[in-house]
């Protein structure tokens, strides 16, 4: 069956929710609908076409809800996504490593601001050195994630909806779940 979603007051994607539990959130005056699917339920008296994509009334604090980011390996290649910070070449999981940005053997730390994905030819060209000395440039500066890793991708693996995709481009530019 299908599946809404569900945006913030200021149209960031929120979550995937159940038709059933977008008409709950409908009959509580909680949310505006936006889009329906042409598909109707019945009931004795009445036909209700099922919502596509819903909105909440008022703004949701995502900070205030959001969980910390854990560091592991599958969190930092789906923030990096999954390309090599180095060669800026896109590989499966298997294909890449984890580097140190200011090596470990020199002092630095495994957090987000210091690992990135590299390739396994490029954490080898790099080595133990920084990579201003082998002259290595970063796709980008390496930060702690402010969304949830892979939120795009279990949106798409849940058959996004062509009538989702408008709302969907609004992560795509930039945005983040725990903007604001």
């Amino acid at each position: 069956m299908h599946h809404t979603l569900l945006l913030n007051a200021g149209f960031e994607p929120l979550r995937v929710v159940s038709w059933q539990r977008a008409f709950i959130l409908i009959f509580q005056e909680k949310v505006e609908i936006l889009e329906e699917y042409s598909t109707s339920i019945h009931t004795v008296n009445c036909s209700f076409k099922i919502p596509a994509v819903i909105r909440l009334r008022r703004w949701v604090n995502l900070k205030k809800y959001s969980p910390v980011i854990r560091f592991s390996r599958a969190n930092l290649y789906a923030r990096d996504e999954y390309c090599c910070q180095y060669c800026y070449k896109t590989f499966n999981d298997k294909d890449l490593t984890m580097d140190h940005v200011y090596p470990a053997v020199k002092g630095g730390k495994k957090t987000w601001e210091n690992i990135v994905s590299a390739c396994v030819k490029c954490n080898q060209r790099k080595s133990d050195k920084s990579p201003e000395e082998v002259g290595m440039k970063l796709l980008k500066k390496p930060r702690i994630p402010t969304w949830l890793p892979g939120f795009n991708n279990t949106l798409q693996t849940r058959s996004a909806h062509s009538l989702w995709e408008p709302y969907l481009r609004f992560m795509e530019k930039g945005f983040s779940l725990a903007s604001n």
